[in-house]
Order: C-alpha cells, then sequence, then structure tokens
C-alpha cells in the first residue's frame, strides 16, 4: 500500500469528534478482511429489546465444569435464593470454553460431567417460573486439543510465532479473538444457544481477546485493511499501531454486531450484550459502544489493592456518560477480586455491601456473581438478600431518570491511546482524573462523568462546568466545541498538559485551547520537582475565592511537573505564585535564596458570562499521589468559581460522603454513602461507623410542589423546612448509607 493511502488511512480513521467514526476507512476497508456473511457496521442500529428496562437486581451463576456431577450442584437451592434475593434477571453459564447443554457442534467441548443432563436446561426452565428475564453467558477464550488439531488457525499465536497454551489452565489453548474462531465458530454456538433456549440474550465474556495475537489471519486481515504488518512496538506514534488498534475495534465492532444479527434472526426480542468498557483506559470506543449497546455491565466487581470504595461509582458515571440514560448495571462479587484470584473466597460483608451501594447511589443497577454452584462460604448469602430486598421495597425511588448535577468530569480515551511520554501520559491522565474525583467526593460536590468526544452543546446542556484533568489530546474541533461551551457561560477548570497534543498524541506548538487559557506554552517542562513550593498572594489578592480556607497559610507544597507559561493577556494579581525548588539535603541547605517570585501557578479570567480556571501544574495527580488537604481546598474552590451558582445540592455535617441526586417520576432522591472508615483507601472494611448530623439543601426546580420527605434506610422522621427554592432536611446520623427521598405532587 503506497505511503499515501496509509497515510488517508490514518487520517479518516481518527478519533477527532463526534462527527468521524472509526469505520470510515477509504480505498481497501477493514470490512473487506472480515469473513463472509459479516454485517455491514453501517447498517442501523437495531432497536433494543422490549425486556431491557425491566431488570433491577441482577444473578449471576457462574458454573464450574464438575458442578453437573451427581450430587454437587443444587439447582432448587438456586432457585429458591433467587426468588428470596427477588432477583428479576439472571446470567447463566452456556457455552464456550465449556458447554453446560448437550451440544451438537463439533469442537464445542460438554462439560465431562454432563452426562444425559441439561444443565443450562433446567436453569433457564426453572428462572422463567420465576418471571425472570434470562441471558446465557458464553466465553469463548480458550479451547482445547481437539480443536486445536484440526483448526490450529484458531489459537492465539505470541509474538515469537507459538501458539500460546493458557496461562491458568495449561492444557487448554487460548483462542484468537478476531478470526474464524469466534466470527465462525462462535457464532454457531450462539446460534445453537438461541434456537434452543431462545434466551432473552447472550453475555459474551471474555471475547475481544488475550493480547496481540500474530495468527496467519490476524497477519492477513491487518495488512490488507492498513498496508502495515503488526506493530511490533506499543508506542502509538507507530503508524502501525495506530492503525493496529483502530482496526482491531473494527474488528470487534464487526464481530459484535455479527454475534447480534445472529441472535435477533433467531429471537428478535433479543441481543448480544458484551462485558467491557469503562474509563479512559478502555481499548474499545466508549462512544461507540453507547451508541449499539441496548444495556451494559460494569463489570468492576470489587477493590483491589489501592481503591476507595467509590471506584465503583466511578466506573457507572464513566458508562453512563456514553449511554444516553440505558440502563446501566453494576458487576459486584461476592468474593476478593485480587491479582491472586481466589475465585471461591467470600468478601466481608460489610465490604460487600458498601461497594454495591455506592454503585446502586451513582445508578448502577446490582447484579451479584457466584462462581461455581457449590456454596463452600454461606457468608455472602444474607448479606445480599437484605441488600436486594431494601432494593426491591424502593424500586420505584431507584428508577432514575435523571441526575441531578451541573459539574462535568472529562475523561478521555484519546488521551490514554494516543499520547505516550517519559513519564507515562496514561498514568499521569488517569491519576489526575482520580485526583479531581476524590476531590470532589470529599468537597461533596455533585457531579457527573463526560466523555471527550461527546462534547456538542446537546450533551452538555445540563452542565455549568466542565473539569478538564490533564486531558492532553483534543482535537481542534473538541477545542472549539469547548469555546462554545465558555461562549454559553460555562465554566472551566483544566489543568497541566491540557489540549497539549492533537488527537493523535502529536504535540502542537501551543496549548490548543491557549485563547481560553490567556497564556501560551514555551515548551519546557520542569520535573520532577524536589521540594518546591507556592507562595500564597494574601497581601496582593486578599479575599481571594481561590484561598477560601487557606487564610492561614502562607505557603503550601507545590505539584511535581510544572508547564512553563507566558501570558497572553492581562490578569489580576495571581494568588498563587513560584517558589522554585531548592535542596533537601543535607539538613543544613534546606532553605531557599528565592523565597518570592512573580511566576503565577494558576490562572483565572472571565470570558463573557463564562469563567475559566488553568493550573500549569499536575494539582491534580500531585493530590491523589499525597491527598494534600491544601491542594483539595484549592481544587474545591476552584470548580466553586468558575461554577457562578450554588450547587444543586449541599451537603453539611462531619465525615466523607459520596453524594448523589436523582430524578425519577415523581420524585427526587438524594443518596448519602457513607465512605467514612479507616479502610477506605484500601478494603476490606471491617465494621460501619456512623456519622452525624448532615444537614442537607436540596433545590427544586420551579413549580415543583413537595407533598412528603422520608428517609428509605433511617426510621426516623425527617425534620425538614422549605426555604423559597430551597428544602432542607436534617439526617440525624448515617450508618452506611441514607436515601432522601422527595416525593412530587
Amino acid at each position: 500500500m503506497p505511503d499515501s493511502t496509509r497515510r488517508e488511512f490514518l487520517k479518516t480513521s481518527v478519533i477527532a469528534g463526534a462527527a468521524v467514526t472509526l469505520g470510515e476507512y477509504p480505498l481497501r476497508s477493514a470490512r473487506a478482511a472480515e469473513p463472509t456473511g459479516a454485517p455491514d457496521m453501517r447498517a442501523a442500529i437495531p432497536p433494543p429489546p422490549s425486556w431491557i428496562d425491566k431488570p433491577m437486581r441482577w444473578a449471576q451463576l457462574t458454573l464450574v465444569e464438575d458442578d453437573p456431577a451427581p450430587g454437587k450442584f443444587d439447582l432448587n437451592f438456586w432457585l429458591d435464593y433467587f426468588a428470596r434475593t427477588k432477583s428479576d434477571a439472571v446470567c447463566l453459564s452456556g457455552g464456550g470454553c465449556v458447554a453446560y447443554y448437550p451440544t451438537q457442534i463439533p469442537f464445542h467441548h460438554r462439560s465431562a460431567w454432563l452426562g444425559n443432563r441439561d444443565v443450562l436446561g433446567e436453569l433457564i426452565a426453572g428462572c422463567r417460573k420465576l418471571g425472570m428475564v434470562v441471558v446465557a453467558r458464553t466465553d469463548p477464550h480458550a479451547t482445547y486439543d481437539d480443536a486445536e488439531a484440526a483448526h490450529p488457525d484458531w489459537i492465539h499465536v505470541t509474538a515469537e510465532g507459538q501458539r500460546r497454551r493458557h496461562w491458568a489452565s495449561p492444557e487448554m489453548w487460548v483462542t484468537c479473538a478476531l478470526g474464524p474462531y469466534n466470527f465462525d465458530f462462535m457464532t454457531d454456538v450462539k446460534r445453537e444457544i438461541a434456537t434452543t433456549y431462545r434466551p432473552d440474550g447472550i453475555f459474551i465474556n471474555r471475547w475481544d481477546g488475550s493480547g496481540q495475537c500474530y495468527c496467519e489471519h490476524c497477519r492477513k486481515n491487518f495488512r490488507e485493511a492498513s498496508g502495515f504488518d503488526l506493530p511490533r512496538s506499543n508506542n502509538p506514534q507507530d503508524p502501525a499501531r495506530r492503525a493496529y488498534m483502530l482496526w482491531r475495534q473494527e474488528r470487534l465492532f464487526a464481530l459484535w454486531r455479527k454475534w447480534d444479527d445472529a441472535v435477533r434472526a433467531v429471537n428478535p426480542d433479543s441481543c448480544v450484550i458484551p462485558n467491557g468498557g469503562g474509563g479512559a483506559t478502555s481499548s474499545l470506543d466508549m462512544k461507540r459502544i453507547g451508541e449499539l449497546a441496548p444495556t451494559l455491565m460494569a463489570d468492576h466487581q470489587a477493590r483491589r489493592g489501592l481503591m476507595p470504595p467509590w471506584g465503583n461509582g466511578k466506573r457507572g458515571k464513566e458508562f453512563r456518560a456514553t449511554m444516553a440514560g440505558k440502563p446501566i448495571v453494576g458487576i459486584f462479587s461476592v468474593g476478593l477480586e485480587e491479582p491472586y484470584r481466589w475465585k471461591d473466597s467470600v468478601q466481608n460483608a460489610a465490604e460487600i455491601r458498601l461497594w454495591a451501594l455506592d454503585g446502586i447511589a451513582n445508578g448502577l443497577r446490582p447484579w451479584f456473581t457466584k462462581f461455581a454452584g457449590s456454596v463452600n462460604d454461606p457468608r455472602w448469602l444474607q448479606p445480599v438478600e437484605e441488600l436486594y430486598g431494601w432494593c426491591a421495597t424502593h424500586e420505584r425511588y431507584l428508577r432514575n431518570e435523571r441526575p441531578v448535577a451541573r459539574v462535568g468530569l472529562v475523561y478521555s480515551q484519546q488521551t490514554a491511546w494516543f499520547v505516550a511520554g517519559d513519564r507515562g501520559a496514561r498514568d499521569a491522565t488517569e491519576d489526575a482524573g482520580l485526583g479531581w474525583y476524590h476531590a470532589l467526593i470529599e468537597s461533596r460536590v455533585p457531579f457527573e462523568m463526560v466523555h471527550d468526544r461527546l462534547l456538542d452543546a446537546e450533551h452538555l446542556a445540563s452542565f455549568k462546568t466542565l473539569i478538564l484533568p490533564n486531558i492532553a489530546a483534543l482535537s481542534d474541533a473538541q477545542c472549539a466545541q469547548l469555546r462554545q461551551f465558555v461562549a454559553r457561560g460555562g465554566g472551566i477548570v483544566a489543568t497541566s498538559e491540557t489540549s497539549v497534543y492533537d488527537e493523535w498524541g502529536v504535540k502542537r506548538k501551543d496549548f490548543g485551547l491557549a485563547d481560553l487559557f490567556g497564556v501560551s506554552f514555551t515548551g519546557r517542562t520542569d520535573g520532577p520537582m524536589h521540594n518546591a513550593y507556592l507562595r500564597l498572594e494574601h497581601d496582593t489578592a486578599k479575599g481571594h475565592p481561590l484561598l477560601a480556607g487557606l487564610e492561614d497559610a502562607p505557603r503550601i507544597i507545590h505539584g511535581v511537573w510544572r508547564l512553563d507559561v507566558t501570558s497572553k493577556e492581562k490578569f489580576l494579581a495571581p494568588p498563587l505564585t513560584f517558589i522554585p525548588s531548592y535542596p533537601d539535603l543535607p539538613m543544613e541547605k534546606i532553605f531557599t535564596k528565592t523565597p518570592r517570585t512573580d511566576i503565577a501557578q494558576v490562572f483565572m479570567r472571565e470570558i463573557g458570562a463564562g469563567r475559566v480556571v488553568y493550573f500549569p501544574w499536575d494539582i491534580d495527580r500531585t493530590f491523589w499521589e499525597i491527598l494534600d488537604v491544601d491542594h483539595g481546598k484549592l481544587l474545591r474552590n476552584a470548580v466553586t468559581w468558575a461554577t457562578n451558582e450554588p450547587q444543586p445540592v449541599t451537603v453539611a455535617g462531619p465525615g466523607v460522603l459520596d453524594v448523589a441526586t436523582w430524578q425519577q417520576k415523581n420524585s427526587f432522591t438524594v443518596h448519602l454513602v457513607n465512605l467514612t472508615n479507616p479502610m477506605m483507601m484500601k478494603g476490606p472494611i471491617r465494621e460501619f461507623l456512623p456519622v452525624g448530623a448532615q444537614t442537607v439543601r436540596l433545590r427544586l426546580p420551579a413549580g415543583a410542589k413537595p407533598r412528603g420527605v422520608k428517609f428509605l434506610v433511617g426510621k426516623q422522621t425527617p425534620v425538614s423546612r422549605r426555604d423559597g427554592e430551597w428544602l432542607e432536611v436534617i439526617v440525624p446520623t448515617i450508618l452506611d448509607h441514607e436515601v432522601i427521598a422527595i416525593d412530587l405532587a
């Protein structure tokens, strides 16, 4: 393929703006390399199944191969538990790695313990008697020796040219996700399950591959689509790597559509539901997923390592940012999710509950997952039953129609994909977002996540302020959308390298948003800085709103990375200035020769009715690493100033709470999840520790007529009063969770 064609491939495949899609390949199309019968990705997206919005409480039973053995698997126990938990939907093991029904497809491995049983059929029949939505689960990521011997081209091939044995089950082979094993064999499997059992849907697990494959099909199809050989580098500035990232996505989206078409051809009121997606580091475009998927499952099952409980709610917000109000389900595990994969473990009851509650508060419909049909440790059963019982009792208050939040936190997949640097821009961007997320939680500011390719006026209509946490890669079109947002009276708070790169990760000569920031980037970055500080200019910027809560602080710590910038506009006296690094050893040398400079470290300006705050350093990333209280106050104050209006909900009281506010058909709800715990940053928690009284003020929309206020958790009668457009409620105490429900006339 000529170089000019390669350049055109990359140019038209760019993740650039709402009008550009990944599928618009010129000349040789990626679709031309698909197996015969693959669907046209340009075809209309089919309607969602009629049942899609019904389920509110999901169950999943993932069987192991010997569950069908006599005396091991108690069908009636599980049907009774589904009934006791009031679960209205279920996901049941079907096929792929192991078939739990008498499949007729060659090389589709039946459970060695299946005998004459049809475990899938037995489970489906029982769940249907309970009135449940039934989804079958398939997992295509591994197969056996007979399949490898007959179809060696189905197997994943390493960069060294070796077919790959399974890393955990060495008697199995890892399959290629992008070739005929998935496109042909697994299509037959899904068609057989759909024909035999007519499930409401098929959930596809581990369907998108186990790393880059170098099999004959991947080599041939990629070259025909792009003109490149498969990349050997992970550098996103390598044209072959860029092309591969987009080609892989196209193959997977085509595979999804092919499976979905096959299932709908049997049962038009069904669909395929892929497991995947998420935040900035997801390898599949969440905007495309949001367009294609009628529902999604956020597979973020439990905490691992250092992770706050709000991590579950964060995943829900990331999914909802692109799903346009479609139902989102949050998968939570009853076991631990650490890297050592104790899949038969049972998590502490309080930890299970807190993780699930934070997801529910942020719009996730709960889905518990249990591995294996046997119950080796029953301690999880009662906590899940109690949680689901509460959800069922208050279902009408959990059928949310829209969040009530005016602040949007942007996340950027194209930055994670295409920006690389010596200090790991992928991690820097993710950590900056985590820093902002935690700061907003501590500040009790209701907020939503915003996808960087949905910055048009329609998607931003509900927001007053957007936060750009080191959103390094922005196209010219995206920068224009942000200018329009400010012109409409919006506020922006941006940090660090935001807009330094274009949508491909190619560095600009200046910020793409230099006109909004009012500064230009000289191209020089300082860092990692040691022992650098910020001087708080109380004398020249007395009473500045950015310094609220810091009136007694003459200086505070700086960050780690700083961009050198020059002003393009006239600014008032800056509230923060730079104190350069000075020695931190030996102890006798720890003093500065430069106690004061005129180098501003924040730029704040009003543009018409809009407001812009720019920090030319990694305040958010550093906050996530250090959790310095002073940085948290600066972040909070920047949002308050940029928003320039009261938040729709304020909560005053002790502790750390995740605050989420929703409107339902005839009600408003305010969720208060109590995160106050010594194990907040590293689970599992041991017990819930109650926090004291909270004063909650909710701004009611014009014309709203409250006819009653109640608590959905506590037994107390709420004390409330109306103050114009505001409703004030006193919550005496919160153990794990409280929901204030305001019924509307």
